[in-house]
């Protein structure tokens, strides 16, 4: 994040998604500082303030709620929904953000987000992407095609993340 360019950012709102790993504290502090909004995943096992645990949440709270997690002292607004699997079984998923979304923005950003990396790993493992390492000449063929895919994927959702903004 700090080698982004100021003149990219200056004078924009931005949204910052990430996958669950990039969920923690540190990852969340950086991005508050700089001023941005982060939306990312959160586990379904982190605890909140008062003991319990997120995957408790969905009986018996609204989405969009704002939640304080355990050694946070800000507040996130938390939602979530069943993601289909390929074996046709449902998963629960969390999306927590910095910024007070309501919960069905949070619910469609966390499904686009879900949706891109689906589409990641669906290209990793058919075309062996997973364990080329840049180190053989289709190595760099299938990164190159790769990296391809993804600047085209973002510029034509650009306009439509940037319309819902």
């Amino acid at each position: 994040m700090a080698s982004i360019p100021k003149s990219l950012v200056t004078g924009r709102t931005v949204i910052v998604q990430a996958d669950t790993e990039f969920g923690t504290v540190d990852f969340l502090g950086a991005v508050r500082q700089r001023n941005w909004r982060a939306v990312v995943g959160i586990k379904n096992s982190r605890l909140l303030h008062d003991g319990r645990k997120l995957k408790d949440l969905p009986g018996n709270a609204k989405r969009g709620l704002q939640v304080y997690l355990k050694d946070m002292d800000y507040p996130l607004t938390i939602s979530w929904f069943w993601l289909k699997r390929a074996d046709n079984k449902r998963e629960l998923r969390f999306v927590a953000s910095t910024h007070p979304y309501s919960g069905v923005y949070l619910i469609r950003l966390g499904r686009k987000r879900w949706a891109i990396e689906g589409f990641f790993k669906t290209a990793k493992h058919q075309f062996g992407l997973h364990c080329f390492g840049q180190s053989t000449k289709i190595g760099v063929y299938r990164w190159l095609i790769l990296s391809l895919i993804a600047y085209l994927l973002a510029h034509l959702w650009l306009p439509e993340i940037m319309a819902v903004i």
